[in-house]
């Protein structure tokens, strides 16, 4: 990538996507950010330049400057993802730590943040926007929707489906050719052996729905 990155966030996401971006080559232009606080502050050397709908900043990205949208919650992600496709008609970039271990034979859309450790097997795809954290794994043939976050340590083992915007807590485990539906939630440490239904929560070993 030869142009230099705004990332939308500045927070521990973000501060770790600029080390990711620095380690491969790539300048970091300096953060946007909606807490006024943090404006005219510096993050390691870089600057908050200012909030995510500047459009002085904006109208750099495309032309002079790549994006990476450092955001946990999806809801405020999906927005400002939103907003770049149809204000500035690009895709973010991807922030690729350099000691993440891609199989060649696997897929990866735009916008992702994958850190370090993190391995994918062959056959599998990664659709856009999601956070996979440090020394998760996605097994062979497996598939990822888009916006799903994958905590740290996580093994997503093979020929497993992820559906969008699903979150998996950190080393919780996914056996072999379950489905997590769109929208559910997987508590650390949990362990999956069964289908989870959309929008479930679920916790524990093996992991059971969340009782209300």
């Amino acid at each position: 990538m030869e142009n230099p990155v705004i990332i939308f966030g500045a927070n521990p996401l973000g501060r770790t996507a600029k080390e990711i971006f620095e380690s491969n080559g790539v300048v970091v232009y300096g953060f946007l950010d909606d807490n006024r606080k943090l404006h005219n502050t510096e993050i390691d050397g870089v600057a908050v330049l200012g909030s995510t709908d500047d459009d002085g900043f904006l109208k750099l990205i495309g032309k002079k400057c790549e994006a990476f949208v450092a955001m946990d919650d999806n809801k405020m992600r999906r927005n400002v993802v939103d907003m770049l496709h149809k204000v500035r008609h690009i895709q973010p970039v991807n922030a690729t730590h350099k000691l993440a271990a891609l199989s060649p034979a696997s897929s990866i859309g735009h916008g992702n943040f994958i850190d370090a450790g993190f391995i994918s097997g062959p056959g599998s795809t990664i659709g856009h926007h999601c956070i996979l954290g440090v020394g998760s794994c996605i097994g062979a043939e497996s598939k990822i929707g888009d916006f799903v976050q994958v905590g740290a340590g996580a093994i997503i083992n093979a020929g497993v489906t992820v559906e969008d915007d699903v979150f998996i807590g950190s080393g919780a485990v996914i056996v072999s050719g379950v489905t997590l539906g769109k929208g559910s939630r997987i508590g650390a440490g949990s362990v999956v052996i069964a289908p989870v239904k959309a929008g479930a929560t679920l916790f524990g070993n093996p992991a059971q729905p969340l009782k209300s």
